[in-house]
């Protein structure tokens, strides 16, 4: 089992070094780079993969502990924030913060209210609307599981010298920033 392992450590670990997938740098672009170089941006890759594939197994864990799906989860989410805001939500806000169909917003709410998860409400201050909000059953699940794990990453955040962060944050954000979606896929 061991070798088996080792071999699929290296082929994940070479996944994102140019000079694997990309030897004659048609793709990425290595002029005045150095092999030191090269080995620490693969590096870099590399750990953030790591930190992707941990944070997938993260919410695969809380979801699996709340028994819900991704898309719950994420309404979840944005309920508690809007609570500890003291913020009301509406249906169509949930709508537009998820993307989806103000169809598909009743049954997620159907299921989330079946589940003990969320209330709906009259708004108070508009007869036509409602107000969801989060149990506080669930409330309480979703702080020892997902706001735990918050907590230690930011803990980590916080750790790093002010300076660091900086670093950390505008590397994100230009990594972000390379994000194209082209809903017809790869193309010229």
């Amino acid at each position: 089992m061991l070798p088996v392992k080792r071999a699929r450590d290296e082929v994940a670990a070479a996944m994102h070094d140019p000079r694997v997938g990309d030897p004659v740098g048609e793709l990425v672009d290595r002029t005045g780079l150095s092999e030191t170089d090269v080995e620490q941006v693969v590096r870099v890759m590399n750990a953030l993969r790591d930190w992707h594939e941990a944070a997938e197994r993260m919410s695969e864990s809380s979801r699996r502990y709340m028994r819900l799906n991704e898309t719950d989860m994420r309404a979840l989410r944005y309920l508690i924030a809007a609570h500890h805001q003291k913020r009301q939500v509406t249906p169509g806000a949930i709508t537009d913060y998820l993307g989806i169909s103000s169809a598909s917003t009743t049954k997620l709410l159907d299921r989330l209210e079946r589940g003990g998860h969320v209330r709906r409400a009259p708004h108070p201050t508009d007869r036509r609307a409602l107000t969801v909000s989060v149990t506080e059953s669930t409330r309480k699940d979703a702080r020892e599981s997902v706001g735990r794990q918050h907590a230690r990453r930011f803990t980590v955040a916080a750790e790093l010298s002010p300076s660091d962060r900086d670093v950390v944050i505008a590397f994100l954000e230009s990594l972000s920033a390379t994000e194209v979606i082209d809903p017809d896929g790869p193309g010229d």
